[in-house]
């Protein structure tokens, strides 16, 4: 099966239209069909259907689909690799991902402190949640990816190696106007009639969990879509809402916060893949832990356990979790 087959295969679900994809291919629809057909023919079964709108995968099309990004991205590596074996560097960029709380500020401030030393590198950023990103590191979009360890947990993954950065406190996000805005560290207690906002289950989690130590329940009666509708809800003085602590120096205008008693915590972890790391990946893994490190004290009054303090760089033979949401 030839990998030009694939891709167009590929593209086709990507745009849910043979003539989308066939113009973005520059070939013609009918080109595309044939492919496709050959493709089906090959492997016996039918790999797309039509609908009132275009076409999508068949049961059997999704998985083919799966595999063939996969393989499609390592062709992609395997030729990026000779390329700069041959030119004696590495052209492409360096492909960060994020957590949104993580890309709002701290990530963003590592990439200065890295170029600032480094000099002139390619890069770019893309935010998303950890389960997600850790999904796109190991099939080589991203050359490192900063993602956090809150419910329900980062997989155990060989193919990848995670680095320790820190400890995270969870605070609470209040509309500057509220009555309790400006005030020290308080009880879980002291929140129970609030109304709470929440954008993913781990937070959710989080929050729930601390509610249940404190013995009482917190009351999530609203819930957006993601990190800014959340704070745009506080804002607005819908509602508060659980937040990391990191998040706390790139805050909307209208929104303050307030530490809580013994509050939640998360883990902030740095994973790369173990093939083919980017050469500027190891000098950001640095500055991201020196930039994270810079910060805790305004925010953080937790110290790693022992299994946090695994000489930074842990293997997945260690049982450590790690959450996607947050």
């Amino acid at each position: 099966m030839e990998l030009t087959v694939w891709r167009t295969f590929v593209t086709v679900c990507r745009l849910g239209s043979l003539s989308a994809a066939a113009a973005e291919l520059n070939h013609t629809q009918s080109a595309v069909s044939r492919q496709i057909a050959g493709l089906e023919r090959q492997l016996g079964v039918p790999l797309v259907e039509r609908h009132a709108r275009g076409v999508r995968p068949t049961p059997a099309g999704e998985v083919f689909r799966h595999h063939a990004v996969a393989t499609l991205n390592e062709a992609d590596r395997a030729v990026r690799a000779v390329r700069d074996v041959r030119d004696g560097t590495c052209n492409r960029p360096l492909a960060i991902g994020a957590t949104p709380s993580l890309a709002a500020g701290i990530v963003p401030e590592a990439i200065r402190g890295l170029l600032e030393r480094a000099g002139s590198i390619r890069w770019n950023l893309l935010p998303d949640l950890s389960a997600q990103l850790h999904n796109r590191v190991i099939a080589g979009d991203l050359d490192i990816a900063v993602v956090t360890d809150a419910p329900p947990g980062l997989p155990q993954d060989p193919r990848v190696e995670r680095r320790f950065l820190g400890l995270d406190d969870m605070v609470v996000a209040l509309p500057v106007g509220h009555p309790l805005a400006g005030r020290g560290p308080v009880h879980m207690q002291a929140l129970a009639d609030q109304t709470w906002v929440e954008d993913n289950d781990g937070s959710a989690a989080l929050l729930r969990q601390h509610a249940a130590r404190a013995g009482v329940s917190a009351r999530i009666d609203l819930t957006a879509a993601d990190l800014a509708g959340k704070l745009a809800l506080v804002a607005t003085g819908h509602a508060i809402a659980l937040i990391p602590g990191v998040l706390t120096g790139a805050l909307r205008t209208g929104v303050t916060t307030m530490p809580l008693v013994d509050p939640p915590t998360r883990g902030i972890y740095a994973i790369t893949p173990r093939r083919a790391p980017h050469p500027s990946a190891a000098p950001l893994l640095d500055q991201l832990a020196t930039t994270f490190a810079s910060v805790r004290p305004a925010h953080t009054s937790h110290q790693p356990t022992a299994k946090d303090d695994h000489a930074a760089v842990l293997t997945f033979d260690d049982s450590v979790t790690e959450t996607p949401r947050v």
